[in-house]
């Protein structure tokens, strides 16, 4: 076996020589990116803090309202129908318009009843003269008793018959006035101002008069103003107001005509205002509820009796409280939670006790201070325990201050 000459060793050591620093290279390269693997990559590119907007609780006095589903029903409602019966000569009102007491509203055939009238007016000038001869005789009875020409007898028979005579011309008198009244009663007229429904007898139909009740129902009409809207108080609502009447802090409906608002379907806020005026004297031992009724000021004719309502009524003494946006309260299973940002801006979640609404602000019974930042746009970007960019509201959301 030849050994390698002198040439061919500098050949490959040479071809070593130049290869060595690209392979120093490769190997530096790996390191570096092994190296740049091991850092996490949040340090390179954390996220910022997600901006909200803040504001502190509104704090101001309220008065807490009680709500109640109510039903509108007439303060009068009146079925009219005939006094006298007879065959209906015509129609005087539109269907569906406001009349006023004593307006026109049907007119019956007069004429059977003029006769009558006519015929107790001959009968009641037969009677009056009647009365007048009966008179004269008496007279001339009196006169001649003084000379015994007639006895005391005769006298006191023709006595008897003046006053008889006296009675008849009542009873004809009487007669003559059922009569003229069955006149006047073949005019029906509105009893009172309201809305009147359609009409339910068309003319050419005989109708059936009566007092008793029995006679053709025309038509009915409703009051429209003011108008009642009853509504029924649970139990327990009911103690509550007991219970701050005997503190001194609630006056009772039954002798103060409390305060009532009303809205109506497809209102978001009370439109009608009134007051209280019949509590029930006992609870509904099937529901367990009491019977109330509040009387409303309709001057717009807006409100019909059968429609529905929301009746507001006044449910405490006025105290100091601490509002937000209703839109800041957030439902965490069977509690509700505000997200508050603490002094380090990091968010956290703090369960509260809600009140009621106060002109678009909702109560905070407990769970905040006046001088918490409550997050009250962008709740959503909040995560409890994150940091964030608060931004402070330029005025309260929402309501007065």
């Amino acid at each position: 076996m030849t050994e390698p000459d002198g040439s061919e060793q500098f050949d490959k050591k040479h071809d070593f020589v130049q290869s060595r620093p690209y392979a120093i290279a490769g190997i530096l390269a790996v390191a570096f990116a092994l190296a740049g693997c091991g850092q996490p990559a949040s340090q390179a590119s954390a996220p910022p803090p997600a901006p909200v907007t803040v504001a502190q609780p509104v704090k101001r006095t309220v008065t807490d309202w009680d709500e109640f589903t109510g039903r509108f029903e007439a303060v009068e409602e009146v079925q009219v129908r005939p006094r006298v019966g007879g065959f209906v000569n015509s129609v005087e009102f539109q269907d569906g318009a406001i009349v006023r007491q004593g307006d026109l509203l049907y007119v019956i055939d007069p004429r059977p009843f003029e006769a009558v009238a006519e015929q107790a007016d001959g009968q009641l000038s037969d009677a009056r003269a009647k009365v007048e001869l009966a008179k004269r005789e008496l007279d001339r009875g009196l006169n001649l008793v003084q000379t015994s020409a007639v006895s005391e007898q005769a006298v006191d028979q023709r006595r008897q018959a003046l006053q008889a005579a006296h009675a008849a011309e009542t009873q004809a008198a009487g007669a003559l006035k059922a009569a003229r009244l069955n006149i006047e009663f073949t005019h029906v007229t509105a009893p009172l101002t309201g809305r009147v429904s359609r009409h339910l007898v068309s003319p050419g139909n005989l109708v059936q008069g009566s007092d008793t009740g029995t006679s053709t129902l025309l038509t009915s009409i409703v009051a429209l103003d003011p108008i009642y809207v009853y509504f029924d108080m649970d139990e327990a609502t009911f103690i509550k107001y007991s219970r701050l009447w005997f503190e001194g802090r609630r006056p009772s409906s039954r002798d103060t005509a409390n305060p009532v608002q009303v809205t109506l379907a497809g209102e978001t806020k009370p439109s009608h205002e009134g007051t209280i005026n019949f509590l029930d004297n006992r609870l509904d031992v099937s529901t367990g509820t009491l019977r109330s009724r509040a009387v409303i000021k309709n001057t717009d004719l807006s409100i019909l009796p059968g429609q529905f309502g929301r009746v507001r009524l006044i449910g405490s003494a006025p105290y100091e409280a601490l509002l937000i946006p209703d839109v800041a309260v957030a439902t965490d299973q069977s509690r509700k939670i505000v997200f508050v940002v603490k002094p380090d801006d990091t968010v956290e979640a703090r369960p509260v006790v809600l009140g009621p609404l106060d002109d678009g602000l909702r109560v905070i019974r407990e769970g905040l201070k006046a001088e918490d930042r409550v997050i009250v746009n962008g709740i959503q970007r909040a995560r409890v325990g994150a940091k964030v960019a608060p931004q402070t509201a330029p005025a309260p959301v929402g309501g007065k201050s």
